[in-house]
């Protein structure tokens, strides 16, 4: 692959760093741009959002035709970096979890029909969306085709879900909903996916889940399905389709969580390199003691690998790959460097970094769930493992 973008997408990827460094890095620093969650306040939002669309970095994963920007996945890996050098970045561009990847995998597998009623509403960011997979135990995590208790039975031309969900991100503030049910027992066809509105009776939002970190809008809830009826028209895909939606879903929404991590760590060694730059003890800057540059040197070095794994991915997506083995490989490494990138950030800048005076406290407890969502670093691992024994030297195999 070439490693160089192309023009058009670097002169994108420089209108979002500058729209980052002028107007959402501010916010940062003002008490009253954060919500009760620790994010950014919703009105606040809404001032952003108008700003973002009107440079035209609207959606910028999605096609032009339906008023995005068109990216590929190498660009979106490009422009998304940018967009979380802040930590209220990605939203403020329609680019954040879950809305990004429920966007990602509506445009590619859902009816012309389905695209105009579902996904055109969130592009257009009038409706927030959220993915409805995960269980409580003994119910589906990383497992979700063995083990997934929610059930959806036929019944006349509707099909009727009971079953009970928990972690799942922006329910509270989500109106269109992608929900995995279980509708036969076959090992691998026995899951499809469905599409709900908020006001369809019979379920409901048991509680909003507390957790140790900064909550994205809408936070994590527990859901309760006690008979709600979805029409044929809403199934996505074809019923027996829902891994494979997942699949699809999975491999491309990874790897934006990488994108936006990586630029997460660059900002975190911002914020440190400008410290120790000017931060003086024993007659020198910090920068300028040999322990100091080995921390920096090493979390910089940790970046790049990441960044060349994520890029690379990126590449094979593109070509039309589903780039399982490189997705794993990056999701597993960029959960790693974003966690290391803060802590030494927080370690140079000493209680400082501790404290709320800078984002880094805030960075810490986000970057920990890095290494659970979306599947937990061993489970990648072990299917990394998995193809290692299948492929033998072939893992490592040169594309030709």
């Amino acid at each position: 692959m070439d490693f160089a973008l192309p023009p058009e997408i670097d002169d994108v990827r420089r209108r979002v760093r500058a729209f980052v460094d002028t107007t959402i890095l501010p916010l940062e620093r003002d008490p009253a741009a954060y919500d009760e969650h620790e994010n950014i306040a919703p009105a606040v939002l809404e001032e952003v959002r108008a700003k973002a669309k009107a440079a035209g970095l609207w959606s910028l994963q999605m096609p032009k035709e339906r008023g995005g920007g068109g990216l590929n996945t190498v660009g979106m890996a490009a422009c998304y970096e940018e967009m979380n050098r802040s930590i209220f970045g990605p939203v403020c561009f329609n680019s954040a979890a879950p809305d990004d990847g429920n966007m990602v995998l509506l445009n590619k597998v859902g009816t012309e029909a389905q695209k105009e009623r579902w996904l055109q509403p969130i592009i257009d960011g009038k409706v927030r969306s959220s993915i409805v997979m995960t269980e409580p135990d003994p119910g589906s995590g990383s497992d979700p085709a063995g083990m997934m208790l929610t059930r959806a039975e036929k019944r006349g031309d509707r099909w009727v879900v009971h079953g009970r969900k928990w972690f799942i991100t922006g329910a509270e503030a989500a109106s269109h909903f992608i929900l995995l049910a279980r509708t036969s027992d076959d090992p691998r066809k026995g899951l499809s996916a469905f599409l709900y509105h908020k006001d369809q009776p019979g379920w409901r939002i048991e509680r909003r889940i507390p957790i140790m970190g900064p909550e994205e809008h809408g936070g994590h809830c527990e859901l309760v399905f006690d008979g709600l009826e979805i029409p044929e028209d809403d199934v996505l895909m074809k019923i027996g389709d829902g891994l494979k939606a997942t699949q699809i879903r999975l491999g491309t929404a990874r790897l934006t969580h990488c994108m936006r991590w990586l630029g997460l760590s660059k900002r975190a060694l911002e914020i440190a390199t400008e410290y120790v730059s000017r931060r003086q003890a024993f007659g020198k800057a910090l920068a300028k003691r040999e322990s100091v540059q080995t921390m920096l040197g090493d979390a910089a070095l940790q970046i790049e690998m990441g960044r060349l794994l994520t890029m690379k991915a990126a590449w094979k997506l593109d070509q039309g790959d589903f780039a399982r083995k490189e997705v794993s490989m990056a999701k597993v490494v960029v959960a790693d460097v974003l966690h290391q990138a803060i802590d030494v950030a927080i370690q140079l800048n000493g209680a400082r970094g501790y404290s709320k005076d800078t984002p880094l406290e805030w960075m810490y407890r986000y970057a920990r769930q890095a290494k659970l969502v979306d599947g937990a670093s061993e489970v990648h691992k072990m299917v990394l493992s998995r193809f290692l024994m299948e492929e033998g030297q072939d893992f490592w195999r040169w594309g030709v």
